[in-house]
């Protein structure tokens, strides 16, 4: 996806993109190997949504005629979580669910069509062409050699380029590394009117320490539900069918495992681990090649239970637009700076919140932001808070989509607020589910 966004942005500002893919890209919109969570739930944060629209006009109404379910945050996900739901009030966050391989298939297409843009599959990139800092373009596996005036990295958190730069005599990026051991399981079902009353979709979150195992049902494209398991440092994740069923049923919400019981299953149960979080610091770079930038999980691959990456990904790419529209086009070492300052502010606030719900877990190592206590004890009572009050409900939605700046969360009257109704929330008696 950010290869797909980046090809879409360079094409207004180059006269020909090759966008490069080692996979055998399918016709339709099925899981591919590489990207090996294709198969998973997926949510594109409404910041991306609107982001991809900008890029693609219409994108939005083109993934809903393909059969995406376009819902509320607020009014159609039931979502769980410290002991009860969220009632159903309104956030202005609109989403469509739609399944990775068809988001993919839809923006390829888009992609495809683009006069300057050729994208060539089943051919891999080895390393860099170049020196003394100047990257002018690429080895293919195949002992090609393409010239290129800039060269996008979009290979995922398995990028080769720290020894492709260091082959260019320019030292790689400082690197930090969060353990979280994410697995999650998922299959596939069929949907029907009735499964979910009242609702679209469902979530159900753990309340950590004692609690680990998330469970989500969301509709898709083709009248189906992926029902999904996941979890923080599972030794056995669920990976037969027998195994799965008892994971949904033991949620502390039976809402998943409602929609599960109603439903017809489709597929058998597919297995995916996680095992960190990583963030490559380019911003932190003195040096940096001419020509050359990293996009996407090859700069900050996130923990997927949140669903930040897709979203992140296409805003780099805005970014990296902006940053050759400053330079005057040119692809040289200070616009690489200003485009890598601009990515570090892009995945500052989602590294932040996904670190921070991933410490709540016994068992997550790595390095621990400083006040991550103070932050964790805030945004829990942002939480209860929201489950009473559809204002800060809506606010917080907003932050947690990327559409507001976290600081919205911190203005004196919100945090006045948020301890007030925090206190009344915890009074009550949590009401039946």
């Amino acid at each position: 996806m950010a290869g797909l966004a980046a090809a879409r942005v360079l094409s207004d500002r180059y006269s020909s993109v090759t966008v490069l893919d080692r996979d055998t890209l399918p016709e339709d919109a099925s899981p591919r190997r590489g990207v090996p969570q294709g198969a998973h739930a997926h949510i594109l944060l409404v910041a991306g949504l609107r982001e991809l629209t900008a890029l693609f006009p219409g994108l939005d109404d083109e993934l809903t005629a393909v059969g995406g379910i376009r819902f509320d945050s607020g009014l159609g996900l039931c979502a769980y979580r410290f002991g009860r739901r969220w009632p159903a009030a309104p956030t202005g966050m609109e989403l469509v669910s739609v399944t990775r391989p068809r988001l993919e298939a839809v923006v390829r297409a888009r992609v495809a069509a683009l006069p300057r843009v050729e994208i060539r599959d089943q051919v891999a990139v080895s390393g860099l062409t170049g020196s003394g800092g100047q990257v002018t373009g690429v080895v293919l596996d195949n002992g090609e050699t393409l010239d290129a005036d800039l060269v996008v990295d979009c290979t995922g958190r398995g990028a080769r380029s720290d020894r492709w730069i260091a082959r260019l005599g320019l030292p790689a990026p400082a690197q930090t590394e969060v353990k979280v051991g994410v697995s999650y399981s998922t299959r596939v079902y069929a949907r029907k009117p009735g499964d979910l009353p009242g609702w679209h979709a469902a979530f159900t979150l753990p309340t950590a320490p004692h609690e680990r195992m998330s469970g989500i049902a969301l509709p898709v494209e083709d009248d189906r539900w992926l029902i999904a398991i996941g979890g923080w440092h599972l030794p056995d994740p669920p990976a037969d069918v027998a195994a799965f069923e008892r994971s949904v049923r033991s949620l502390p919400d039976p809402i998943v495992g409602s929609v599960m019981e109603r439903a017809e299953p489709l597929t058998d149960v597919v297995v995916s681990k996680f095992p960190s979080s990583r963030r490559r610091h380019f911003e932190q770079l003195t040096e940096v090649p001419t020509g050359y930038v990293a996009m996407g999980d090859a700069i900050c691959s996130f923990n997927p239970i949140y669903g930040q990456g897709m979203t992140c990904a296409a805003q780099e790419a805005s970014a990296l637009g902006a940053a050759l529209d400053r330079h005057g086009g040119r692809a040289g070492p200070q616009m690489a700076r200003d485009y890598y300052a601009a990515a570090a502010r892009i995945v500052e606030t989602p590294w932040r919140f996904a670190v921070g719900g991933d410490f709540s877990f016994p068992g997550t190592t790595g390095p621990r932001p400083r006040g991550i206590a103070a932050r964790n004890w805030y945004g829990r009572r942002i939480a209860y808070a929201s489950q009473v009050d559809p204002e800060i409900n809506a606010t917080y939605a907003r932050v947690q989509h990327l559409v507001a700046p976290p600081e919205v969360l911190m203005r004196p009257r919100f945090v006045a607020r948020v301890l007030r109704q925090a206190r009344k929330r915890l009074r009550q008696p949590a009401p039946p589910v």
